[in-house]
């Protein structure tokens, strides 16, 4: 880690990152300003991974660039280029102290070994692990281990800081508490920070904007509540909870894909649009009820599915697949089971409509 990218994190990351591993090909742009947290946020195989470690200097790229606070780093081997970097695992050398451990990258940019000690010192006593000091990473608990790996992460004063999966190791309970703790710490880094994860909530609590990759190419970037609320594809439909649909709008009514089912809204667009609606505005009845409401079609129960107090209920198509949400007590009065016949129903204020 060379000391010619000790900086106060002007300038950020700006980077064009391709890749090519047999029949996989990365291409990514990227960009991050100093201060902002970017959440690469993508399927198993997307390349969120690959692009990780081709800005670190791990994975050779076939083209493109990477730029640190005006620092050009691709001509430099990994240890030169100043990162920070936390990995799934963490990594931390089995044989020293967390001490040591937070002290191995200074001492790798040229600071003596009482400088280099006392600036780990400093680093545990912020991530709150001072009376760690001399345990070795066999001996700390999941949560420990991570607040290690940040603190050795963050001492050489990176320009920027690299985060994988930081939190898929730990359970549920200390997730909750290092994921808090992770936020606080990254919303006092000077510099641009690039954090890999499968798990949105993650994204959405630990990110200021996100960029969703499938099949090594950036599909969707924004903000956490511009993705959540304008998904863009199927894969991010899923991730928070929507029903999506592409079709085409006229005058207050959605064909859905090739037809023959439609949705009527409240919105005005025309032409190609992207249609979202919550499951929890899926109604569901079990024979067709009075007054028709305007968005009503028959269906068939794929699936029933518990998730803690609600029930998600998968319907086939036609006219087209969607997925609702009740309560355990509607699953009984409807006498839900798989292969039911039923009406489900949206009204047209409940959809949410956006150009494709």
């Amino acid at each position: 880690m060379g000391e010619h990218l000790v900086t106060d994190g002007a300038g950020g990351l700006d980077a064009r990152l391709v890749v090519r591993r047999g029949a996989f090909g990365l291409d990514l742009a990227l960009r991050a300003a100093p201060g902002e947290v970017l959440a690469l946020l993508g399927p198993n195989g997307a390349g969120k991974s690959t692009a990780l470690r081709a800005l670190a200097g791990l994975v050779p790229m076939a083209g493109g660039h990477i730029t640190v606070d005006g620092t050009d780093l691709r001509p430099l081997p990994a240890e030169r280029r100043g990162i920070g970097m936390v990995f799934q695992d963490y990594r931390l050398f089995p044989h020293l102290s967390a001490l040591d451990n937070v002290a191995f990258g200074p001492r790798c940019q040229g600071a003596g070994k009482r400088a280099a000690r006392r600036r780990a010192a400093e680093w545990l006593e912020r991530v709150g692990l001072a009376g760690h000091a001399a345990a070795r990473p066999g001996t700390l608990s999941g949560g420990q281990a991570q607040r290690v790996a940040l603190a050795r992460a963050l001492a050489v004063r990176p320009g920027l800081l690299l985060l994988d999966e930081p939190l898929a190791a730990l359970d549920a309970h200390t997730r909750l508490e290092i994921r808090a703790a992770l936020r606080r710490h990254l919303a006092g880094f000077a510099g641009a920070a690039v954090l890999v994860t499968h798990d949105p909530l993650d994204a959405m609590v630990l990110a200021d904007r996100i960029v969703v990759v499938e099949d090594g190419r950036l599909v969707q970037q924004g903000t956490p509540a511009e993705v959540a609320r304008r998904p863009r594809t199927d894969y991010v439909a899923r991730l928070v909870g929507l029903n999506l649909y592409r079709g085409r709008a006229d005058a207050g009514t959605v064909v859905i894909g090739d037809g023959p089912g439609t949705l009527d809204t409240v919105d005005s667009l025309q032409g190609e649009v992207f249609l979202a609606f919550a499951p929890s505005a899926v109604a569901l009845y079990r024979s067709r009820p009075d007054g028709s409401p305007r968005n009503l079609w028959r269906t068939r129960v794929d699936a029933i599915e518990r998730q803690g107090d609600r029930v998600r209920v998968q319907l086939s198509g036609p006219p087209f697949p969607a997925v609702a949400e009740v309560t355990p007590a509607a699953v009984a009065e409807l006498q839900l089971s798989e292969g039911s016949l039923i009406w489900a129903a949206v009204k047209a204020t409940e959809t949410h409509v956006y150009p494709a």
